[in-house]
């Protein structure tokens, strides 16, 4: 197996902020090359006007005194004033030399020490990561996926062959092949609770779910299928869920002639977060107050103020509308409707897996 290709940016959460004054050390070190290029003409001006050396030998007698090599003095014999002047470039010019030569040191290593250490958090980051969404592809489906795992509050890896997607994404990521193994275990997909396939090929997305159904088979892989034909293909392949954007795009835009407000209700209660209304669902297991008892008798409606509209059996069937006198049995999923508050009240009530 090969190695985990290694991102050569970093989310900007990973980067080191640099204050507005200077403190780029890039910027830093043109400053001390500038300042050593003005000693360096100071001192060559210095010996030729007061001294009268060449030029050559004046700007030869600056070097090698703020360089402290230490030759012998060129020109006329050494008189005070020579060594005044030699004094004042040792003085002035060494303490340059010295710092330029640090600050030109630090820009080469400061910037690959610190993406080195980002780097570092980020792969440590990654390798503590549990439960968490793989997404593959960074398009217009995968960028909308990603932000709505993470308006969740959920933790999601994006995985994409592209250099530049650090540049607009801000969170969790691998740069990389998706279709290479090392790639998806570098993104955790052993330890992962949903992966989802959203690139653009449809060789690709087959690929890539075969490999993660291999790699995890408990995982949850939902494929992006290109065309009708891959559906059935991605499904054998080990895909969970096999979605085709376009034909949901397509039934969707058909709602709005048909059923105009009932499509405009669905898509504010699904898809906007500012709408205080939404689906969710809470899982019934074996200690739950819920199980063995009807919906009636729990006082579960009384008490969080949801609305139920639909059972999912452990056989994956549905029962919907499910009455009053419905006894859920653990591994029964209901299917809600309310407000956040009232999601939050199911989740003290009866704590479980809720999704709102």
């Amino acid at each position: 197996m090969t190695a985990a290709p290694t991102p050569p940016l970093l989310p900007a959460r990973y980067r080191h902020r640099r204050h507005q004054r200077v403190d780029n050390p890039w910027q830093r070190a043109r400053i001390g090359v500038a300042a050593f290029a003005g000693v360096l003409l100071a001192g060559t001006l210095a010996y030729r006007v007061l001294l009268g050396l060449t030029w050559v030998d004046a700007g030869y007698q600056t070097l090698i005194t703020v360089t402290t090599v230490g030759f012998a003095e060129v020109g006329a014999p050494p008189t005070p004033t020579y060594r005044l002047v030699t004094a004042g470039v040792i003085l002035v010019g060494v303490g340059t030399a010295i710092s330029t030569i640090g600050l030109t040191f630090e820009a080469l290593m400061e910037g690959r020490l610190t993406d080195y250490v980002g780097r570092m958090r980020m792969e440590a980051d990654l390798r503590a990561l549990r439960d968490h969404v793989i997404v593959c592809g960074w398009g217009q489906v995968g960028r909308a996926i990603a932000e709505d795992v993470t308006g969740r509050g959920d933790e999601c890896v994006v995985v994409d062959r592209r250099a530049d997607l650090f540049g607009h994404y801000d969170g969790l990521g691998v740069i990389g092949e998706a279709t290479d193994d090392a790639t998806l275990v570098a993104a955790g997909v052993e330890r992962a609770r949903a992966l989802v396939v959203a690139l653009d090929g449809e060789a690709d997305n087959l690929f890539v779910t075969l490999s993660a159904r291999a790699l995890n088979p408990d995982l949850l892989i939902i494929t992006r299928a290109v065309g009708p034909a891959s559906e059935r293909k991605l499904l054998q392949a080990g895909a969970d869920k096999v979605v085709n954007p376009h034909r949901i795009g397509a039934q969707r835009m058909a709602s709005f002639i048909i059923e105009p407000h009932v499509a405009d209700f669905l898509g504010e209660t699904i898809h906007d977060r500012e709408f205080d209304l939404r689906l969710g669902e809470l899982a019934v297991t074996a200690g739950s107050p819920l199980a063995g008892r009807t919906i009636e008798a729990s006082g579960f409606l009384t008490a969080t103020g949801l609305t139920l509209l639909a059972v999912r059996r452990p056989d994956q069937t549905f029962l919907r509308s499910p009455g009053p006198g419905y006894t859920p049995v653990p591994g029964d999923v209901l299917i809600v409707l309310g407000s956040a508050d009232e999601h939050r009240s199911a989740q003290t009530w009866a704590p479980g897996p809720l999704a709102g």
